[in-house]
């Protein structure tokens, strides 16, 4: 159902009256790991789950077993210089099970290459080294004492 406002009747053929639908559909990715043939949709709250289902099946050819939807709160905040308190908008999310055979896997847009990959090890090798330093340092006068026994 659409909220925009189009002519009801014009003169002559062809009727040029278009149809543009409010519905729309956003995959995200979940918080939680889920299996890999269920996806998470955010879409808005107007949509049932017969909507969605229709709107893969048809448009995408998407075979659909089952669809869960849920609305999600938004979350509330304090305005940090108003002094009052700022509700975010809800959100229905839709759960679509797809059949077994079908797995989704969100693509890598950033592969990080090997360089990246050897600078965050040496990066967190160094970390821990210095903690370990510090550690010792801490513990310098008792050195006979084991390493579980500290306040």
């Amino acid at each position: 159902m659409s909220t925009r406002w189009y002519p009801i009747y014009q003169k002559g053929n062809p009727q040029l009256r278009v149809f543009l639908p409010n519905f729309w559909m956003k995959l995200v990715k979940p918080k939680f790991n889920q299996p890999p043939n269920i996806l998470q949709f955010h879409v808005s709250m107007e949509m049932t789950r017969i909507d969605v289902r229709n709107y893969l099946e048809k448009v995408y050819n998407i075979p659909v077993m089952d669809v869960r939807t849920r609305i999600e709160l938004g979350p509330t905040r304090p305005e940090n210089l108003k002094g009052y308190i700022v509700k975010d908008e809800d959100v229905k999310v839709a759960y679509v099970v797809l059949p077994r055979e079908i797995k989704f896997e969100f693509p890598n847009l950033f592969p990080k290459t090997e360089k990246e990959i050897i600078d965050e090890e040496t990066k967190a090798l160094k970390e821990v080294k210095a903690a370990y330093k510090k550690f010792e340092e801490r513990n310098q006068m008792r050195s006979r004492l084991p390493g579980w026994f500290s306040f």
